[in-house]
Formats: C-alpha cells, structure tokens, sequence
C-alpha cells in the first residue's frame, strides 16, 4: 500500500552515512550516526564487509542503549582493483606494501558511485540526507540526481578546513621570496589569526601534483553540497566558525565532540574499536596501572592508527621518554618483535615490570586513558579526533604533526587555543615516507617543558581544563552542539516537506 504524504512526513528522518575506510574516519561517523539515531533519526551506515565488522559492535551498543532511532549497517561490496581479499581499510596498507597499493586503494573508493546509486535509487524508506566523506566528491552529484541533499564530513576541524581552503584558493608558496628553503615561513591569508608554517610543513603542489589535484576536486565538490558537519564546537573554535559562514560562505553544523556525546552508549571496551583490537584484561591492567600513579604524572604517547615511524625514531622516542624522568604509557603498532631492533639499552628495565612505563600493543582504549587523574600529558601526532579525546579530557598536549592535516592542527592546539607545547616536527610526509629524526633530548625536552611546574605549564593546564567543561556543556541538552543536532534535524524535515509540495504541484499541473 502507498504511504500518503502525511504518512511519509511522519515517518523518522532518514540519514545515510558513507564514511571513508581508515578507522579515523569510520569511528566518529559511527558515534555521529548514533547521536542522530539518539533524537529519532533512521540512519543507515554504508560500508564495506570488513569495515562492517569494525563498526558493528558499536553500532549494536549504540542500539542497545537507544530508545529512539536505529542503526542498520548496509553492505556494498568493495571494488576489484587488484588488492588481496580483505584489503578493504587503510589501516591493512602498511608502507611494506609500497605505494602501488595505496592507489590502488584510492582507485577503488572511486568505483564505488554505481553502487552507491543503485542504493539511493532502491532503498526505502527514501534517504532524507546523505552525510559522506569529502573523499567521495563524486557523491554530491550523485545525491543531487536523487534528490537527496549531501552533508560533507572529513573528521577535521574548522580551523584546519579554513587554512586548507586559503590554501587551495590562494597557493601561498607561490609568494615565497625562498622558493628552494624548506625554513622559509609562508602566511596563510585572510585567517582570523596570523597563521605562518614552514614551507616544508606544507602540501607542496609542485612536488605532490596529483594529492593536490586531488583535494581541488574534492574542495569543489564539497562547495556544491548541502554544507558539512563537524567533529567539532562552538567554544572550542568561534572565530573559524564565524568565518567559515560569513567569509568563505559555507554552512556548518558543529555536532561534537561525538565521542563525549555518546560515552554511554560505549562503556568499557571502547567505541568503535575492532571486537578483537586489544584484550579486555590489557584495558583493565592500564587503567589500574594509571590508579597507582600520582595525579598528572604520565605522559601519554599515542600516534594513531595510520602513523608509522622508522626503527630510529622509536628509539628516539624510547630516549625522550626515559631522559625526561616520566611515567608514560607508550601505545605501539607493529609486533613484539620489532622491538629489539630499536629499544636503547637500559628501557627494558622502565618498562618490564610496568614501574615507569607500560607498553599497550596495537590498540589501546584511547577514550578511557585521557580521562584517569593520572594523566598530565598527551604526546600526540595531532589527528583530530586525538586532540577532541585530549580536549575533552582537559589533558595539555606535546604535538608532533606528520601530515594531512595535523600541522594546521598543531598551529589551533599551540598557538590559538595555548594547551600545547610542540615537539619541533618540520615534514609533511605520509606514512610511505621517511621523516626527519628528532632528538630523544628534545622530545624529553618538550615533555618536561609541558608537564613540570612553571608559569607556561600552570597556564597551559587551566586553558585545557576550561575548554573540557566547555566540551562537556556543548553536548548536554541546550549546549551549542546539542542544539545544532537538532537545527540541522528540523532543516531536513523542512526540506522533505518542500519537496513533497513541489511533487505536488508538479501532479497538479500534469493533471494527475
């Protein structure tokens, strides 16, 4: 039986989400999803099977503790381009596999418009909104020819999406008075604030043609969509939200930090973790091991999924972490075995019966470490969802930037918001590529710098402890990002009724 209009204009908001496939992308796509379906929303999450595996227990926590809504996971099967079975998440291209690999990953989210069409085309109920990552451009034409309007999503923040888009309208290194000098500082313009980096931290498109073309085409297309939401909120970035609408006329809604909006759907064992990611008794060793420290004393040092370092640079690390005195809780990627290869003599000892340092294997509970009194420090890679978990936490950071955009991360932690001190990093290079090595005495340096007693420090830990109340207030009923859930919401059903009207007259005037 048809459903009448009124009958369609009852029915919940439909929302799909098409997040990109490394795990810094999925998990706050995932929360995002959930705190739709928490006011009501249907929401549709389409992926691939494995990355399906990876969201599933979340999804099922998120509802499990949801009155409301519901999460469906909806399955599109990951495109042939010649990757082995499986290989379906960025984390699973390692730099062992070259770049080859990485295109080839590229060239398969690419192929994904015809399938993702035929969803749109068939699936009932009718999608009200599309939220999908800026690395789909293709899908804002392709949520266009249906009707459907596009909400972008990247997982950044506001201020690294201005100094992206300055970037890509204006190419400041162009400007440069020392072309050829990786030290020469260029000026992003028209930003809020003054914002300088070093050439070398900087997308270069003479020296990355195609990553460049690529952000252009995505840029573009982000630009003709619906607007974007944001991991984000209001206090934490008001100047760049102010300009992101009235300067580069984009729409924005802020709806974070998603995480901390959605803590309860998520106990113990950690959102948008793999079932299989990391032992329940390990999360529970750390934490009880954080319980016997004082307050404020470890640092905690965590890179990310993608972020990969040379042999050198662990040793390095391993240096910094003991020269600065410290207790440290160190997350690692790659096997027990490598360690040998790059532990200094001596470090063993630190960590061997977990008095200074305790070492977490590939996944740790990242949501639940910041939180424990103990902590007094993050030594950080920058990537946003990194430094939500840190602001949230109200835990001062030591930044150490590698790419994408967590140099413009860096600049809004250290030099706008002032919780942060840097470690010096100076290249933009991916995870393929190799990195200069920094000191273990200036990471030792910048992790003292950071947590021991001073004026810098004192400020540094009171600016950070202001903005995790303004987090925390942002989520709550009536907060900034609360609010926005719920305008954004309201303008969908707006939106729907607009064009169950225009399907109405278009009737009336053929006579139907």
């Amino acid at each position: 039986m048809a459903t009448t209009r009124d009958e369609a204009q009852q029915q919940p908001l439909h929302m799909l989400f098409l997040p990109y496939f490394a795990l810094g992308h999925l998990i706050p796509v995932t929360d995002m999803a959930g705190l739709f379906a928490a006011r009501g929303a249907r929401c549709t999450i389409l992926t691939t099977p494995v990355n399906a595996d990876i969201i599933r227990p979340a999804v099922d926590r998120a509802n499990a503790a949801n009155l409301h809504g519901a999460i469906v996971i909806s399955i599109l099967p990951f495109p042939d381009v010649g990757l082995p079975p499986g290989m379906e998440n960025l984390k699973s291209v390692t730099p062992s596999h070259g770049a080859e690999y990485h295109v080839k990953f590229v060239q398969a989210t690419q192929l994904l418009r015809e399938p993702f069409d035929r969803f749109l085309a068939t699936t009932r109920p009718h999608v009200d909104a599309v939220v999908s990552d800026s690395f789909f451009a293709w899908s804002t034409d392709s949520a266009a020819a249906h009707g459907v309007p596009r909400l972008v999503f990247l997982g950044s923040s506001v201020f690294a999406r201005s100094c992206s888009e300055t970037m890509l309208r204006n190419n400041p290194l162009q400007t440069v008075n020392c072309p050829d000098d990786p030290e020469a500082l260029v000026l992003l313009p028209g930003l809020p604030h003054r914002v300088e980096l070093r050439r070398s931290q900087m997308l270069d498109p003479g020296t990355r043609p195609l990553e460049w073309a690529f952000y252009q085409s995505s840029n573009a297309a982000d630009q003709r969509c619906f607007g974007e939401v944001f991991n984000s909120f209001h206090e934490l970035e008001p100047d760049y939200v102010d300009h992101f609408h009235a300067t580069l006329g984009r729409r924005a809604w802020l709806v974070g930090p998603v995480a901390l909006a959605t803590e309860d759907m998520a106990p113990a064992r950690g959102r948008g973790s793999p079932s299989n990611a990391y032992s329940p008794d390990v999360a529970a060793e750390c934490l009880q091991w954080l319980n016997t420290k004082p307050a404020g004393s470890v640092v905690y040092v965590s890179f990310g999924t993608l972020t990969s370092f040379s042999l050198a640079e662990h040793r390095e690390i391993a240096r910094g972490l003991d020269l600065s005195g410290k207790n440290f809780v160190w997350v690692l990627s790659g096997s027990d075995d490598d360690r040998s290869e790059w532990m200094p003599e001596g470090f063993a000892e630190l960590t061997g019966n977990n008095d200074r340092g305790f070492l977490v294997q590939g996944w740790a509970p990242q949501t639940l470490i910041p939180s424990q009194p103990a902590l007094g420090g993050f030594l950080t890679h920058c990537g946003w969802n990194s430094v939500l978990e840190a602001v949230s936490a109200g835990v001062p950071m030591v930044t150490w930037p590698r790419y994408a955009d967590q140099f413009y991360n860096e600049k809004l932690v250290v030099e706008v918001l002032k919780v942060g001190v840097s470690v010096g990093a100076k290249d933009y290079a991916s995870c393929m590529e190799t990195h200069e090595v920094i000191s273990g005495e200036v990471i030792a340096g910048s992790i003292t710098r950071l947590m021991e007693e001073s004026l810098e420090s004192d400020n540094i830990r009171k600016k950070a402890e202001e903005l995790r109340v303004k987090a925390r207030t942002a989520v709550e009923t009536g907060g900034g990002s609360y609010n926005d859930v719920g305008r954004l919401m309201d303008e969908l059903m707006a939106g729907r009724s607009a064009v169950k009207v225009g399907e109405e007259m278009i009737r009336a005037v053929n006579g139907f």
